[in-house]
């Protein structure tokens, strides 16, 4: 199991920065709040494509588009996170 959190620093994740973890049958993103928080759980034969927006300055952003699901797109990671993950992702869908 791999747990990515999204750095402090960047835009919208001051307090609570979401958390994508990558299992072996799912991807799982966690928007934590204040009073409740948002999770959800991807399996991977949903998943129909993997984006990133890898900027040349600043954090970067994993988008996952699924089938029917709605999409995960999450901002603050390094780029080799974003990357890490989407070969992650890819090599679980072959």
């Amino acid at each position: 199991m791999n747990k990515y959190i999204a750095s402090r620093l960047s835009n919208g994740n001051k307090l609570f920065p979401p958390t994508i973890t990558i299992d072996e049958n799912k991807v799982t993103l966690k928007l934590p709040g204040f009073f409740s928080g948002n999770e959800k759980a991807i399996p991977f034969s949903r998943i129909s494509s993997v984006d990133i927006d890898c900027p040349f300055i600043g954090f970067s952003t994993i988008t996952i588009e699924t089938t029917g699901e709605g999409n995960i797109k999450a901002h603050g990671f390094t780029k080799n996170e974003v990357v890490e993950m989407k070969d992650l992702i890819l090599s679980k869908l072959a």
